[in-house]
């Protein structure tokens, strides 16, 4: 899972809503066989992210540049 690396609850918290809200943004312009696999590719960018960004609206910036850098 990629966010069971995630021990502190604020982190989590921080990286689920983030997911969330870019998910939101990305999945309507991804092709529903795909849809599961990207999720999982995102969740993989959050969980790297979280301990460098400066709050929650860097994280959503920091991995919709780097899932939109890799598609």
């Amino acid at each position: 899972m990629p966010f069971s690396s995630l021990q502190n609850p604020v982190d989590l918290a921080r990286a689920q809503a983030a997911l969330d809200e870019v998910w939101a943004q990305v999945k309507p312009l991804i092709d529903e066989p795909d849809r599961e696999r990207e999720r999982t590719r995102l969740s993989y960018i959050v969980a790297s992210l979280v301990k460098l960004a400066l709050d929650e609206e860097d994280l959503v910036d920091r991995a919709l540049r780097q899932y939109r850098a890799r598609r």
